[in-house]
């Protein structure tokens, strides 16, 4: 069975907006309030870092349940693992996920900046700078025959769209407007060339976009 690369659980905005614009340290997704497009992934039950009992069960929680099956790979761009742009000027500070980072499996952090790879818990980090395509074809290796998920942000994503790399593509679209940042569409009708679609609202408000390569 082939590899597949996915996109899980990614969010944007109803106007396709995932990410806002001056991101940084203290606001990673470059917006405030960026709980407005995530609040149905951390109300579920399955949300990888929960750390209170509890959660809701149903359609939502299915997709966050699904986060970790058979993915044996995570690729991210630079923007995803921290605010820092151009040389590294700080190896001590290690990205944004702490010190048990969700991901359970190599992650490939793309960026023109290279570094030593480093662990955290069972997470490995390894910072690669190469095309889409050459960048896959080491997370799939790492992935010793699961899936690799594509994580983003926004530019990533887009880069492997572009590419004709992305498999299958989950986008919980939001009930929110933020009006300017990154944006991964106008409109989800721009990707009907390449792939199929069903869409499935869900009672939580978001709505959730389902495609797979045609």
């Amino acid at each position: 069975m082939d590899q597949l690369l996915r996109v899980m659980n990614f969010n944007v905005s109803r106007d396709g907006i995932g990410a806002g614009e001056d991101q940084s340290f203290e606001r990673p997704f470059g917006h405030d309030r960026p709980e407005r497009l995530f609040a149905w992934a951390g109300a579920t039950a399955s949300w990888p870092m929960r750390t209170d009992p509890g959660g809701s069960r149903g359609l939502d929680d299915c997709f966050t349940r699904d986060f970790a099956r058979n993915i044996g790979a995570e690729i991210m761009g630079r923007n995803k693992f921290g605010p820092q742009r151009g040389p590294w000027q700080n190896h001590e500070w290690r990205g944004w996920w702490g010190e048990e980072p969700p991901f359970h499996t190599p992650v490939f952090v793309m960026t023109h900046h290279e570094r030593e790879s480093f662990t955290l818990s069972d997470t490995t980090f390894h910072f690669v700078d190469g095309e889409p395509a050459t960048v896959l074809e080491q997370a799939r290796e790492a992935a010793r025959g699961k899936d690799v998920r594509l994580g983003g942000g926004v530019t990533t994503i887009r880069q492997f769209l572009d590419a004709g790399l992305v498999d299958t593509l989950h986008v919980a679209v939001s009930p929110v407007e933020l009006g300017s940042g990154l944006r991964l569409w106008e409109s989800p009708d721009e990707l009907l060339d390449r792939f199929h679609l069903e869409v499935v609202p869900s009672p939580s408000g978001v709505t959730h976009h389902l495609f797979w390569r045609r």
